[in-house]
């Protein structure tokens, strides 16, 4: 993968001009750095980018640039690579799970905001991380509600132990705080409400006041027909259900979004390969690409069809099954995907809302998989 230094004025040129064969992700960095000014303005606390949606470099300079200051990050390679991209930037160290030697480079690096969801991973830190200045963050969970799918599964303390995890870690010495993830392209704000009212019975159960309280990712991006998602909703009731929960002992508020941020500023240029008997669709990308997500939270259907010219199919929809490029037959859409009639060999596919996690999974899985990224003024044809 790498960026182009010629900018497009938006996808539908890009089909014209380059007819790509291979798939191709179109990222728009306005559309990127709007999105950030937006949390930065409406979310009440502080803002860290989930890293692992997309490493991509340019992601990360344009969120610095739109003034990010923040960033949760899951890795030594993440932590290396923020460090010398924003040298300055609050690193979270919120995946719960580390090796030895994976706390240890952290600790090199100065990190001062770490998570746990468990005895034995508080252990470890108390054991190797300097107490004073730093940072525990227990991570708990509750059943998923409004999400595509469940963070609880992997990660996260029941309530009862997150207390105990809470104690012992403001007992070391360690600044107590509570963090949860409400689960992936959470569009019900109600799943906050449930989660913020937890940690603050948490406290009360610990006998300790959080610092902070970071309310996670989840926060989701615009993936169906219709209006986007309305963040501001969000957030405000995140601020309210906070001071209801905590009154005078509202912790500081931290979020980390992925998808929310990232989401938005990429659209995703696929082709069509082949229309077998006018039923099955096979396209130049797939599960094992850009499109690795869908199976797990369902298909997009922000998607529309160009001819080879630039032009947008127009012609009424009917359900076809979608396959990628392998000869793998897991290699598929969920489902189907409701696409024109007139839709022909060498036609582009374009799925909208695509900058999370599509270049982080892609993969070369049989000789596929190569992936260009082009840039953009605007997402809008």
């Amino acid at each position: 993968m790498g960026l182009s230094k010629t900018i497009w004025a938006n996808p539908s040129e890009i089909i014209r001009h380059k007819q790509p064969d291979h798939p191709v992700l179109v990222f728009a960095p306005a559309v990127l750095q709007a999105t950030a000014r937006r949390f930065l303005k409406g979310f009440p606390g502080l803002v860290t980018y989930a890293v692992k949606s997309n490493p991509d470099e340019m992601v990360i300079e344009n969120l610095v640039a739109a003034g990010v200051r923040g960033f949760d990050v899951a890795s030594p390679f993440e932590i290396d690579m923020i460090r010398r991209i924003a040298p300055g930037a609050a690193l979270h160290y919120h995946n719960p799970v580390r090796a030895r030697d994976e706390i240890a480079h952290a600790v090199k690096a100065n990190v001062r905001t770490w998570s746990v969801d468990s005895k034995s991973e508080l252990a470890k830190l108390i054991e190797m991380v300097p107490a004073e200045g730093r940072e525990i963050s227990v991570r708990f969970k509750l059943p998923v509600q409004g999400a595509a799918y469940n963070f609880g599964a992997k990660f996260g303390a029941t309530a009862e132990l997150a207390a105990e995890l809470l104690k012992t870690a403001a007992e070391a010495g360690f600044t107590p705080s509570l963090t949860f993830h409400p689960g992936t392209q959470c569009t019900d704000p109600m799943a906050w409400d449930a989660y913020i009212r937890t940690a603050a019975e948490i406290c009360r159960t610990a006998g300790v006041r959080a610092h902070r309280l970071n309310v996670g990712g989840g926060f989701p991006n615009h993936r169906t027909q219709g209006p986007a998602p309305a963040l501001e909703d969000i957030f405000a009731l995140i601020d309210r259900v906070a001071t209801e929960a905590f009154g005078a002992e509202r912790p500081e508020l931290v979020c980390e979004p992925g998808r929310g941020l990232v989401g938005d500023a990429f659209t995703h240029i696929t082709r069509v390969k082949a229309l077998r008997d006018d039923l099955h669709v096979f396209l130049n990308d797939g599960v094992y690409g850009g499109l690795a997500e869908l199976p797990l939270i369902g298909n997009i259907d922000r998607v529309s069809v160009w001819s080879p010219e630039g032009f947008r199919r127009e012609a009424g929809a009917v359900e076809r099954i979608v396959f990628g490029p392998t000869c793998d037959s897991v290699d598929r859409l969920p489902g189907e995907l409701a696409l024109p009639t007139d839709l022909a060999e060498g036609d582009f596919v374009v799925f909208e809302g695509m900058g999370a996690y599509s270049s982080a999974t892609n993969t070369r899985f049989n000789g596929f998989g190569q992936m260009e990224i082009l840039t953009a003024l605007s997402l809008k044809n």
